[in-house]
Formats: C-alpha cells, structure tokens, sequence
C-alpha cells in the first residue's frame, strides 16, 4: 500500500462557521465546505472571524504549525470603529499590556480597505457618525481573541476581522468557503509556509 502523501489545507473560513467539523448552536460548521477525511485544524478562528484557517491530516505538522515557537506570522486585517493615527498604534508595536498577560511587539499599521474584499455577510453594524478604519496586524501568538482585545485596548473596537495570511500562506484567490490542498512531504510543506524553495 502507497504511503499516505499529507495534505494541507488552505480554505477561506466565511463568518459565522466554526473552526470544527460539528455544528453548535447558530454556527455553522467547516462539514458543509471541505469533503476531506481525516484533516484537522491547525490554528483556530473565531466563528465570528474570517479568513485563512489551515488543516491538515499530519499530526507533526498541525502542532508545528499551531505552536508559537515556530515563530510563523499571523496576519491580519482588523475594520475598527473610529480613526486611529499612526500614533495610536505605538502601544500596538511596543507590546501592550492586556488584563491576563502582556502582548509582544506585533506589526500594526494603517491601511487603505483591502482590494477585493468581499462584503460580509451580515454586514457590520455601521454608526452613521463614526467613521470606521483598517489596520492590519502581524503577531506570532495566540491568545484567545487577542486582535480584538488589542485594538479595543487602545480604543478602537474591531468591527470585522479577517486573517489573510499565515507564513507565506494567503487567502489570494479564495473567495469565503473556498479551499486549495497542497500535497507533499511535512518538510515542503513547512518551507511553503515560510515561503522557502522546495
């Protein structure tokens, strides 16, 4: 019998489906988008962000690829109420203390609304006489609603989040419910992740 070839799974996560296979509740679940067998979450996403979630059916590289050691970045696109200046994002950059623990430095700018962003579906709730802003967010750990907690730490709430990227890995053409597979041995596909030649 052939050796199993692992897989790694790159799907855009739509809002409101959970980072499972089994439904709870209002959620949705990752059932009714990837046929797959035996592939597993590598890195969880909240039901009420979107964006990349990997899974994979390779025990090592799941946990290699969930583990903060490893140092894989995280990117993010956080749409938040009001309008923050660079300034603003300084307490992001420098690490910023948060009830439980304290943050390390994360990559934060500002930025124009990402090109081709599909609408979110349900919108988000819009204050006619706030403006809202993007920034987006690149941190190497991660704690439970952790760009949330940060932005609204420094006073501007995230209305909609989405995760574009991990390592090297983006959402580039994935449109919400879509996937891609890449097959190869744990070690191509680590070097996909960091974006090095096989």
């Amino acid at each position: 019998m052939m050796p199993r070839v692992p897989k790694l799974v790159v799907f855009n996560k739509p809002y409101g489906v959970l980072s499972q296979f089994t439904p709870e509740g209002r959620w949705r679940a990752l059932n009714e988008y990837i046929p797959l067998p035996d592939v597993y979450v590598a890195g969880r996403l909240d039901a009420d962000s979107e964006g990349l979630l990997l899974l994979t059916d390779c025990g090592p590289l799941q946990a290699r690829i969930a583990d903060p050691r490893f140092k894989l970045e995280k990117t993010y696109w956080a749409q938040v109420e009001g309008a923050p200046a660079e300034v603003d994002l300084r307490p992001l950059q420098s690490g910023i203390e948060l009830n439980d623990f304290r943050a390390r430095p994360a990559a934060a700018r500002l930025i124009a609304e990402p090109a081709g962003l599909w609408p979110r579906n349900p919108p988000i709730r819009v204050r006619k006489q706030i403006p809202t802003a993007w920034m987006e967010i690149g941190l190497r750990e991660g704690k439970n609603r952790q760009v949330r907690r940060m932005t609204a730490a420094i006073g501007f709430p995230t209305l909609r989040l989405i995760r574009a990227a991990t390592g090297a890995l983006s959402l580039e053409g994935l449109q919400p419910g879509e996937w891609r597979c890449l097959e190869g041995a744990p070690e191509t596909l680590l070097k996909a992740l960091r974006g090095e030649s096989a």
